[in-house]
């Protein structure tokens, strides 16, 4: 225990919002906020199987029950003519080539064409013609007919065994190029799939030795795809890659998502779509994109993938998954976002909240975590102003600040605050029976009967208040405003410290988990908390001397640092067993340590909060959250892996609804070179593949989602967002085309959680 360190100096400091000091010189380079793609999802649920689907001159097309349909704006819609029993359908030529139990068929300018009475398997197109191929055999297209390609005299053979002195072969057998599964030409040269064998038809010759180096992954083949230098086979144990004549494997060890490969398509930028049992994949030169149920499609098992520019059918068994590709910036994805949280109805009187379903309607839920989601809103609204000095922005954050003043004022103590207020003439669905920890909640009726408040709040709650409020106060407070900020402040860490460094709720019993006294964090019941709550403690006790100059709140600050509090903070992060670590427990230092080492500028004491961070930054650097990674960046100046957390952000789905999502059963769950695992994560999970999530927003949770039941409130991405850019770690759009900035917001009609009806908050202003 520390019971020498004293302070240097106090003083008042000044809120002038730079870097802080260890920061001042970077190892870090800001990272462009470049126009990317980014995906949109759709989806259509279908009573049985979609088997094929298809992308010609503009139009989608689907094949339900065995016939073709069009998929238009209500629906999928019979397309006349179709013939019965399509298996397979492919686009070469602004054509539809359809295989069907009754022939061949050509689709084109709506009119059918029947080709052949025989069943066909596949099409490519080679050396500028149309080329098809029944199980046996493989015919050009020509001039409205089908020609055999099979050369008088039939096959030869590339066995070395059967070349006679003259050239000539002999041959016991003729030589066959089936079973034929799929065709495609590659250098030129038609290729054809057997099952488990690939071969090449060089000429006349069937060549069954193609191959110098290396073996398919798997005799179970699929299809192929030739693209470039490639020829790639689907198998059940990942992709064969033919370059050359030196045959490759791509597996889970590889990055691919799925091994059990089935439908191939080439996509619309170098890249590669691929249907498994289990999903579907895209793959790019160095990256890899893992698309199933219930985000993206209706489900898993898919049947095939049609791609046209920007623009990505998938079929499934349940339905048909629309994926489309719209250019964005980072800074148009956050005005989606805040357009998302208006639209959606996630606010009410300046406080954010999720939305869940309620016997069918969508209400608004009065949790336990009101104030602490409500901060992190305040937090990036107050990083907007800092950077745009948008007076919309400014508003939104005070707006935002009166909800987290009402929370401490509602209470009949100073100093204490609520989790959450309900409303009784005004909130709908049921107020909520649990509390911290699963324990009954603590719902107080004010004196007017208007309102509830939820008690027992937690340290959750109390970091959230320092975190937001202190920096509300230095980057988008005028006159009062900064003075009821202070005033806030001095309120909860007056009364907590007043009481021993402990919350006491409104029955004189001390919160669940509002507990920074020794006689809780230096005892083996609590010392698990010993580093987290500590770390808050000198945050909120600092923080509120620095804004405010109150000499107690420096005695009360040099306390703590006596307890040796600001030494514990340095293992604060625990990792084991894993079972038990507390993934919020993260938020909640990274609030602490953006609060306290803004404003400490003593070199021993920050010595250790900087060692803390480093340690816990290290834990948390595999998961690649921008609030970890922005802050490290923010408060060290060092290297803070910028660019992985930059694409973090643009991985984000567009939709906040929390859809179910699995990846546990993926092939490809590794820790990625250059990083490692802590607390027992087999990989960081794109946000992609995911859901929008809130806090720590962990990443190495493999499954998870609410059925499609809550929607959740997507202010993290705002926060890092702005804070990217507040600290010069995100650099502005290059652009000024107001369609790559802003989403268009005059055709969104209202849905989600109806407006708020009910009596006004209080105005502190």
């Amino acid at each position: 225990m520390i019971q020498s360190l004293k302070f240097y100096s106090f003083g008042l400091l000044l809120s002038v919002f730079v870097l802080p000091l260890a920061a001042q010189q970077t190892l870090w380079e800001p990272v462009a906020d470049k126009v990317f793609l980014q995906e949109k999802s759709e989806i259509l649920t279908t009573p049985s199987a979609v088997t094929q689907v298809a992308i010609l001159s503009g139009r989608s097309y689907a094949v339900l029950d065995g016939k073709l349909r069009e998929l238009k704006a209500n629906g999928l819609q019979p397309v006349p003519g179709s013939p019965a029993g399509i298996s397979k359908m492919e686009v070469l030529d602004d054509t539809a080539w359809v295989m069907a139990s009754s022939g061949f068929y050509r689709f084109a300018d709506d009119s059918w064409e029947k080709l052949s009475e025989d069943s066909f398997v596949d099409v490519c197109l080679h050396l500028g013609k149309v080329h098809a191929a029944t199980r046996d055999a493989i015919y050009v297209y020509e001039q409205g007919n089908l020609t055999d390609i099979e050369p008088e005299g039939g096959y030869l053979s590339s066995d070395v065994t059967m070349l006679m002195e003259d050239g000539t072969q002999l041959l016991a057998d003729p030589v066959k190029l089936g079973p034929i599964t799929s065709i495609a030409s590659y250098s030129g040269t038609l290729h054809v799939l057997r099952p488990g064998q690939l071969v090449q038809l060089s000429g006349k010759v069937v060549n069954e030795h193609l191959i110098d180096w290396g073996n398919l992954p798997s005799k179970n083949t699929g299809e192929l795809l030739s693209m470039g230098s490639r020829l790639f086979i689907s198998t059940d144990r990942g992709l064969g890659v033919l370059r050359g004549a030196s045959l490759q494997s791509i597996q889970g060890a590889d990055g691919l998502p799925v091994e059990e490969t089935r439908q191939l398509v080439q996509g619309f930028d170098r890249d590669v779509w691929i249907g498994t049992p289990r999903g579907a994949i895209r793959m790019l030169d160095e990256d890899w994109h893992y698309f199933g149920a219930d985000h993206w499609l209706p489900d898993n098992r898919v049947n095939d993938i049609a791609v046209a520019e920007n623009e990505v059918l998938v079929a499934t068994e349940g339905g048909i998954g629309m994926i489309r590709y719209e250019p964005f910036t980072l800074r148009k994805k956050a005005d989606h976002y805040e357009y998302w949280l208006e639209n959606w109805g996630h606010k009410r009187m300046g406080f954010i909240h999720t939305i869940r379903d309620y016997q069918g309607k969508w209400v608004r839920e009065i949790s336990d975590n009101d104030g602490a989601h409500t901060a992190t809103y305040l937090s990036a609204m107050s990083y907007k102003y800092a950077v745009t000095g948008e007076e919309a922005a400014r508003k939104e954050a005070v707006d935002a600040f009166q909800a987290m003043l009402w929370l401490e004022r509602i209470t009949p103590i100073d100093g204490l605050i609520a989790r959450s207020i309900w409303s009784r003439k005004g909130d709908k669905g049921t107020m909520g029976q649990r509390g911290s920890g699963g324990l009954p909640a603590k719902w107080n009726a004010t004196a007017d009967s208007l309102w509830y408040w939820k008690g027992d709040a937690s340290s959750d709650e109390i970091i959230a208040h320092f975190y937001s409020v202190s920096l509300f106060h230095d980057l988008a407070a005028e006159g009062k405003e900064k003075e009821l900020a202070k005033e806030h402040m001095r309120r909860i860490a007056g009364y907590i410290m007043e009481n021993n460094w402990v919350l006491i709720d409104a029955d004189g019993q001390p919160t669940r988990w509002g507990r920074w006294n020794p006689e809780y964090l230096l005892r083996p019941y609590g010392w698990s908390d010993r580093g987290v709550n500590g770390l808050e403690a000198l945050a909120f006790s600092y923080s509120t001397y620095a804004l405010t100059g109150e000499e107690r709140f420096k005695k009360g600050y040099q306390q703590l640092v006596d307890w040796g509090y600001a030494e514990n903070t340095i293992k604060q992060k625990n990792t084991f067993p894993p079972s038990q670590i507390a993934p919020w427990d993260d938020n909640l230092a990274f609030e602490a340590y953006n609060t306290l080492l803004r404003y400490e500028k003593d070199p021993i004491l920050r010595s250790f909060y900087l060692r803390s961070l480093e340690r816990t930054f290290e834990i948390k650097r595999m998961e690649k959250i921008p609030w970890f990674n922005f802050t490290y960046a923010a408060m060290t100046g060092n290297d803070a892996d910028l660019e992985a957390a930059v694409q973090h952000l643009r991985e984000w789905t567009l939709d906040a609804i929390e859809h179910n999502y699995r990846n546990s059963h993926r092939d490809d769950l590794f820790v990625e070179e250059g990083y490692t695992s802590y607390e027992g994560g087999v990989k960081a999970i794109s946000p992609r593949e995911a859901a929008v999530t809130r806090g720590a927003r962990r990443a190495i949770v493999l499954d998870g989602g609410q059925n499609s039941k809550r929607i959740m409130e997507p202010v993290g991405f705002i926060r890092d967002y702005w804070m990217g850019r507040h600290y010069g770690l995100i650099l502005a759009p290059e652009t000024s085309d107001p369609k790559l900035l802003e989403v268009d917001k005059r055709s969104g009609e209202k849905v989600g959680a109806a407006p708020y009806d009910g009596p006004d908050r209080p105005d502190f202003l």
